[in-house]
């Protein structure tokens, strides 16, 4: 009983990183029809972003709260800023084009930034994986029995900064203004914009907010996995892409669940079976998943227009 408490701790833990990510996926393909191949890369900037300035801040100064809170803000504001550009230069000329185009342009940037950053010149870091600096001193917070359970500092806190940002998120998009503007775009951009939403702001803002919240989780992954390098984008933006898929792609909460629960399932596999088949299992469940309920599990089969 012990061993699952652990296990269910430890998939709730990777899996609320997972659906950070996945609802980037999500409103950005909610507003556009658009999968954003390049979400994972922008994650991957947010954590070099964030490795730059704690050791800018110095040891003591990046574990205090403050620090931990100007890492965080200065990543995400930083892939605010780069998912902008990207929205605005490569995606937005090609909006009426077929979706095809901007998909071929979203691995294109995807494959630009995991393969740019491997270069060693100016400010880019290099090819070679880099240790993340402790900016959350691991500290064990609960243990049950003989060490059978521990629940770990860094869990809590990114459980918490996960729940708190999809909390947020949910709040934005159903109870605010530009939530409204944002579905009245994902239902027809080409309607919202006659009746007066400003269509490119609202679908810029929302480049932003997915790179931020991505930004965010990439940290969040960064600080329990310790190890960062130029291609870790690529692993877990296509595990948070399984993840939107998983939970169905478009919708907020369907999201979230579904990165909790491809959480729940690599953890299982890892505990119960073998670490080596956790992969094989997450895209064999997808499967599953699909071949049960083709929109996913909360989403539907949308018709085409004609």
């Amino acid at each position: 009983m012990a061993q699952l408490l652990q296990h269910l701790i430890n998939g709730l833990a990777a899996g609320t990183i997972y659906a950070l990510v996945a609802l980037g996926y999500t409103m950005v393909y909610g507003v556009l029809k658009l999968i954003n191949f390049a979400h994972g890369d922008v994650m991957m900037v947010g954590v070099y972003m964030g490795y730059a300035t704690a050791f800018a801040l110095g040891r003591d100064m990046r574990s205090s709260l403050l620090g931990v809170a100007v890492v965080f803000a200065v990543a995400m504001l930083g892939c605010a800023l780069l998912g902008f550009i990207i929205e605005r230069f490569a995606y937005r000329p090609l909006r009426e084009k077929p979706r095809l185009t901007a998909l071929i342009t979203a691995i294109g940037i995807s494959f630009a930034l995991s393969y740019g950053f491997q270069l060693d010149i100016g400010f880019l870091p290099g090819a070679a994986p880099r240790a993340f600096p402790e900016v959350i001193e691991p500290v064990e917070w609960l243990v049950i029995g003989d060490r059978d359970v521990v629940v770990w500092n860094w869990q809590v806190i990114s459980f918490g900064i996960a729940v708190t940002l999809m909390v947020g998120l949910q709040f934005l998009v159903f109870r605010t203004r530009f939530g409204r503007a944002m579905r009245a775009v994902s239902w027809d951009h080409r309607v919202a914009a006659l009746m007066g939403i400003p269509t490119d702001r609202v679908i810029a803002l929302t480049f932003m907010l997915s790179s931020a919240l991505a930004a965010g989780a990439g940290l969040l992954y960064a600080i329990k996995d310790t190890s960062v390098s130029p291609l870790m984008g690529l692993y877990v933006g296509l595990k948070a892409f399984v993840a939107a898929v998983i939970g169905g792609i478009g919708h907020v909460p369907g999201a979230v669940i579904g990165g909790l629960v491809l959480g729940l399932v690599e953890e299982f596999v890892v505990g119960y079976a073998a670490s080596t088949w956790r992969d094989a299992v997450a895209f064999g469940f997808l499967i599953l998943v699909l071949l049960v309920k083709p929109g996913g599990l909360f989403g539907r089969v949308a018709a085409e227009k004609v």
